[in-house]
């Protein structure tokens, strides 16, 4: 039961960083390729209530967080995530580009 509880909050905390984040850019901007900054955002969320009403629980959250595993497992998905925004924007392009050229004629 403790080792099913600590994968779940190990893995709400996978994609903890910073609120300011959130507010920092728009998803949709052009160099915008942090797709992981609103499951941050409510991981920072459920840190910051867990740590106010159990600060030990807090602490093991943090804890849980520099852990390899979920270091390298929100490290891979960045990776991942940034290799798909990259294809999405490149294909997004193409289409402007189409639509330009074939539909309004420029």
């Amino acid at each position: 039961m403790l080792q099913s509880r600590a994968l779940v909050i190990a893995l709400i905390l996978l994609l903890s960083t910073t609120l300011p984040e959130v507010h920092s850019k728009s998803i949709f901007e052009k160099d915008r390729r942090d797709w992981l900054v609103i499951p941050d955002t409510i991981a920072a969320y459920i840190y910051e209530g867990v740590n106010k009403v159990f600060p030990k629980a807090g602490q093991f959250l943090a804890d849980a967080a520099q852990t390899p595993l979920v270091a390298g497992t929100r490290n891979f998905l960045i990776k991942e995530t940034t290799k798909i925004s990259i294809l999405v924007e490149h294909v997004i392009e193409k289409i402007k580009n189409l639509w330009n050229t074939r539909v309004l004629g420029y």
